[in-house]
């Protein structure tokens, strides 16, 4: 396995896919790629339909994958507000890679069992799949299709992002081999001699104490441990600095466990989702998240230190569990709303990442929404990072 990633940010359309796919053939050396990855930034918008061919020209790319991306990463670098293409490619030899392609429109059944998903989808769940989705913001189902990824494959990981660059339906573009969508979903299933590791960043850390949800009523959190949640984080600010008590008036979250037998959850166990509402009434939050009783949750806070901070430490947990070099090649979906907009400095992510985990190529873009595993769901989060890190898959025994 050899990945190999480039970053162009030229004005030209042609000569940024002729710059990326030299920098990716001198890196793979003779070796042919058997997956490239592209993402094209919505200066080129009136040219996309012609990235396919044009990267053939240049390139035997294998399979094609890629999306329109507001903002583009490539070669270790991220390119915001700027004319870009990157191109990440994969040598993969024992790996079969399968295409995908959805208009999510017309999922099947969440009361069906798994194997309408398995046959709807057309992967097999023996061959131990691993996926990258890409996917138009306008007109996927999000929340329902992961749902039935994960029913149909709980042994598989799931990355990938929503593509970025424009305001309405139909003007992103995603790339499937030669074809180009506008809408719905385009995947990867990769099988074989392949591993995929996740790391999801939601840039928070949790504040208070993790505390069960004894009162909900769908995604209203009415008490916790019998007391409204107004009051308890009326009382919580009373104990916090003055940093975090103006955090809390504007980047304050509430964080669900995911994984009910984990005794003592630690930062990351949680899936974060937004405050959506208060009555100051019955104390009572409108949370962005199904609740049910007996749910362990905790608040918490965002900023940029925050999310430095977050990632920086997951990155550490993964670099500390992970034999030095084991990572091949990666790829990023970060939101729109992170990068300079959020640090106040270019390829922060990306320097986190070569500073804990090496030079392995990291290709990828700013999404509109990130998918990414808590515990062993798949969620569509947003301001998060979402990694997806390649490696050879882990022989038994």
């Amino acid at each position: 396995m050899k990945w190999a990633s480039s970053l162009s940010t030229q004005n030209n359309l042609e000569a940024c896919v002729e710059e990326c796919a030299r920098n990716v053939k001198e890196s793979l050396g003779d070796l042919p790629a058997h997956l490239s990855v592209i993402f094209v930034s919505p200066q080129f918008k009136g040219e996309y339909a012609r990235v396919p061919e044009l990267l053939r020209k240049h390139l035997d790319p294998g399979m094609l994958l890629g999306c329109s991306g507001g903002g583009i990463i490539g070669g270790g670098a991220e390119a915001e507000q700027k004319a870009a293409v990157s191109l990440t490619a994969a040598h993969l030899p024992d790996v079969e890679i399968q295409p995908i392609y959805s208009d999510t429109m017309d999922l099947p059944d969440q009361d069906t069992g798994p194997g309408v998903w398995r046959e709807w989808l057309g992967v097999a769940a023996e061959k131990n799949p691993q996926f990258i989705f890409l996917a138009d913001p306008f007109s996927f189902h999000g929340e329902e299709f992961l749902a039935g990824m994960d029913f149909a494959y709980s042994n598989s990981r799931k990355v990938g992002g929503l593509a970025s660059g424009a305001n309405s339906q139909g003007g992103n573009a995603l790339y499937l081999n030669d074809k180009i969508y506008h809408n719905g979903l385009i995947g990867v299933a990769l099988s074989g001699n392949i591993q995929l590791d996740t790391i999801v960043a939601q840039g928070c850390r949790p504040i208070g104490r993790a505390m069960a949800i004894s009162k909900c009523n769908q995604n209203l959190l009415e008490e916790l441990e019998g007391r409204p949640p107004i009051e308890i984080l009326e009382e919580m600010s009373e104990t916090l600095d003055e940093y975090d008590r103006k955090l809390m008036q504007t980047s304050l979250f509430l964080g669900v466990e995911m994984d009910p037998l984990k005794e003592e959850p630690v930062q990351g166990d949680f899936l974060v989702r937004n405050l959506m509402g208060a009555d100051r009434n019955t104390g009572a939050l409108a949370i962005g998240a199904a609740l049910r009783e007996g749910m362990l949750v905790q608040f918490h806070l965002r900023d940029k230190k925050t999310s430095a901070e977050d990632l920086d430490l997951l990155l550490t947990r993964y670099a500390d569990k992970s034999p030095a070099q084991s990572v091949q090649g990666a790829l990023l979906f970060s939101c729109l709303g992170r990068g300079e907009y959020l640090y106040g400095e270019p390829n922060h992510d990306c320097n986190l990442f070569k500073g804990r985990l090496g030079d392995a190529p990291l290709g990828g873009f700013f999404c509109n929404g990130e998918i990414g595993p808590v515990g062993a769901s798949t969620f569509l989060h947003g301001y998060t990072s979402s990694f997806g890190l390649f490696k050879e898959a882990e022989q038994p025994g």
